[in-house]
């Protein structure tokens, strides 16, 4: 396919931001309408709904040739609407679990989309990733955190995501003990809020999205760990994949090194 006639639908917030970055924005036809960055560059790209709720008539008239998604974040009913279209649309399906699976990405899209000037800034993005995630883990004890992203109900992180495994870089290893496996519910898992390992939280992380955590939640967080420290965190900085990974490994740093400095 004529790289003049790519016309993309990303439904994926992270690698929507990681088009832009790697210089496909021209091409975008479409987004969620949780693909706000980068905010400037996005303003005039149609929205298709929300990343689980999409709007497939608006998307179907939109034309893709292309339709970005993630394992996590759009619906398996979704991927199987677009493979019954008349004419359906080529499918990249993505699920980065780790820091470490995002050069992989990066490369994965710049095959895909191989536009002028893309390659280059692929090779950037990988390269500075590739320099943080050299960098030897910090010499700070380990510490168990629960990584709270949503309240009634609480639910928080399991150990096989993204999320958990970028904190574990840092020394931060999130509680409940558990993996979520490939796909589901199990890789964000509801707490009763009396599970016995509460009490050995060290850590409460409020994120600010995809609930808007802020500090009025705080005595709710201690109430639910009475031996923890609360903290806000930005939810973008260590759930965002692609373009901001590199960041995201330095402010997890910079997050861990304030907990020790204050412990």
């Amino acid at each position: 396919m004529p790289a003049s006639t790519y016309r993309i639908a990303s439904l994926v917030p992270s690698v929507t931001e990681l088009l832009v970055a790697l210089g496909v924005r021209s091409r975008l036809v479409a987004r969620t309408g949780y693909c706000i960055h980068p905010a400037e560059l996005l303003r005039d790209v149609p929205k298709v709904g929300g990343t689980k709720t999409v709007n497939l008539a608006k998307l179907r008239k939109l034309a893709p040739t292309h339709v970005v998604l993630n394992t996590d974040e759009n619906r398996i009913e979704t991927v199987h609407a677009l493979q019954a279209w008349p004419e359906p649309p080529h499918l990249i399906v993505t699920h980065p679990c780790a820091p470490e699976d995002v050069p992989a990405l990066i490369d994965r899209l710049a095959r895909a989309f191989p536009l002028p000037g893309v390659s280059a800034r692929a090779a950037a993005l990988k390269n500075e990733l590739l320099r943080e995630l050299e960098r030897p883990r910090p010499d700070t004890p380990l510490r168990r955190v629960l990584y709270l992203i949503w309240r009634e109900p609480w639910m928080t992180v399991a150990r096989d995501t993204y999320i958990s495994r970028l904190l574990a870089r840092v020394n931060w290893l999130t509680l409940p003990e558990l993996d979520g496996g490939e796909h589901g519910a199990a890789r964000y898992p509801t707490l009763r809020g009396d599970e016995p390992w509460l009490a050995r939280v060290e850590v409460a992380l409020l994120s600010s999205e995809p609930y808007r955590f802020d500090a009025s939640h705080a005595a709710e967080a201690r109430a639910l760990c009475p031996r923890a420290a609360v903290r806000l965190v930005d939810g973008e900085a260590l759930s965002w994949y692609g373009a901001r990974t590199a960041a995201g490994l330095r402010y997890a740093r910079a997050l861990a090194a304030g907990a020790e400095g204050n412990s």
